[in-house]
């Protein structure tokens, strides 16, 4: 299989911006590719949510009068982490049948990927019902970047909505949702030879810690199993010698479809009490469209052939920016289909098979094509 010449070069070439997020600085990377698109006909719209901080609208507008088909993805990548990298995480190294970098895999060769097949299919595009690219900022902090560009105004309302994760190639047809919590307890300090004349808020914490470990957010879900609870941060005090009168700890929930992110936060506001306040740190719904849908069957038919066991329906627990995107959008059907590696998102030399990445453009290239007809 010859390399994906194309779709490897505008990774590379993307991989060579550090947009860690934080601070996430997708500027600079968001111009390139607006350029880039706009060489080669795209009409794009650059939107700021924030110092260096960046949303990209493309279009390639049809003559059909049928909604387009929209691809999305983003930009941002998580920190390098603390192990040392063999490769550099900035320099797009092909090694091995493998293209190492921060944001190989968890996004950017599949942006490559369909904007690349996009260009390819112009003609066709442009003949028929038009393309939307939603490439955002912010994703990794709870999808910042799209919630900005949903602020500003309506957007297009595409057909359908490919969603360009990782899942190596694999249709997704849903996600968890996110609802992230911070929980804080508020004591009265006192000198810390004198416990009895505060109110000891680290105390309160844990008696609400234990009360969250029998929480049960919900029944388990068909496909996306049982909801899941975490606590991944606690803090609290200032100094060995005194009572502490305030903590805090932040809850990571993880739900499906069925589950009211709002209805959610009561049930646990309720058995934590009144010693507990809550604030929502992020509220991102579960996303599914059914497998059954004539356009998830047509890509589960694409997708068959890069596959040797027959498909079948699969969710992810990572969120995407479909959660806030599907309902801006219209709510089209949905699948979330790239390129990356699953297992290899946020990790040390990060890379993505470009054996995939080559699959991927032509994949992208074929439903392009199909939702044309």
């Amino acid at each position: 299989m010859s390399q994906p010449t194309a779709s490897l070069a505008l990774a590379r070439q993307l991989l060579g911006f550090d947009t860690i997020n934080p601070p996430g600085n997708e500027a600079a990377c968001m111009q390139f590719l607006a350029d880039w698109l706009q060489q080669r006909g795209f009409a794009v719209t650059l939107s700021q949510f924030g110092e260096r901080r960046v949303n990209l609208l493309a279009q390639l507008a049809g003559h059909s009068g049928e909604p387009p088909l929209a691809f999305t993805g983003h930009l941002d990548t998580v920190p390098l982490g603390n192990q040392p990298w063999q490769y550099d995480p900035f320099g797009g190294d092909v090694v091995a049948g493998k293209l190492y970098g921060r944001g190989a895999s968890d996004m950017k060769a599949a942006v490559a990927a369909f904007a690349v097949a996009c260009v390819q299919q112009q003609q066709l595009i442009r003949q028929r019902h038009g393309v939307l690219l939603v490439i955002t900022g912010g994703e990794e902090t709870g999808c910042d970047g799209a919630r900005a560009l949903i602020a500003e105004g309506p957007l297009p309302q595409p057909g359908a909505l490919i969603v360009g994760e990782p899942t190596a190639n694999y249709p997704v047809i849903g996600h968890k949702g996110a609802l992230w919590l911070r929980c804080e307890t508020r004591g009265k300090t006192a000198h810390g030879a004198m416990p009895e004349l505060g109110i000891n808020a680290i105390y309160l914490a844990a008696d609400a810690l234990g009360k969250i470990r029998q929480f049960q957010p919900g029944l388990a879900h068909p496909l996306m199993k049982q909801p899941t609870l975490n606590v991944g941060r606690i803090q609290g005090g200032l100094n060995i010698n005194s009572v502490p009168d305030r903590a805090q700890f932040d809850v990571d929930i993880r739900t499906a479809p069925d589950l009211h992110h709002a209805e959610l936060r009561q049930r646990l506001a309720a058995t934590l009490g009144d010693t507990v306040s809550i604030d929502t740190l992020v509220d991102l719904p579960a996303i599914l469209t059914g497998e059954e849908h004539p356009w998830i069957r047509q890509v589960y038919q694409r997708c068959q052939p890069l596959h040797d066991l027959a498909l079948t329906a699969r969710v992810v627990p990572y969120f995407t920016d479909a959660s806030l995107l599907l309902p801006a959008l219209g709510s089209p059907p949905c699948i979330i289909l790239g390129p990356g590696e699953p297992a290899m998102a946020h990790q040390t030399d990060e890379y993505c098979e470009l054996q995939k990445l080559h699959a991927a453009e032509a994949l992208y290239g074929q439903l392009i094509a199909d939702w044309m007809a």
